[in-house]
């Protein structure tokens, strides 16, 4: 990886998974509305950086935070980290 290239940052996005719905049902969405989601509980999440899949992963909770933890690199940034 170049030298240049190693500091910039991008933005990382872990998703947890997607759905659409129509502009009139995301209108009536209001506080305690469930979205149902296109995975199931207990599956990978997808780790995207610059909104590109480069790794799935498993939720954990550090404290009382949530993390990820990578279980598979699948994307281009895996490739490059074995080439460097």
């Amino acid at each position: 990886m170049s030298n240049k290239l190693a500091h910039v940052r991008v933005p990382l996005e872990v998703v947890i998974g997607e759905t659409s719905h129509t502009v009139e049902e995301i209108a009536h969405l209001a506080e305690g509305s469930i979205i149902e989601l296109d995975r199931l509980a207990g599956e990978p999440v997808s780790l995207r950086a610059a909104g590109n899949e480069i790794a799935r992963a498993e939720v954990v909770v550090i404290d009382e935070n949530f993390g990820v933890r990578i279980t598979e690199m699948t994307g281009e940034i895996g490739q490059l980290e074995t080439e460097a």
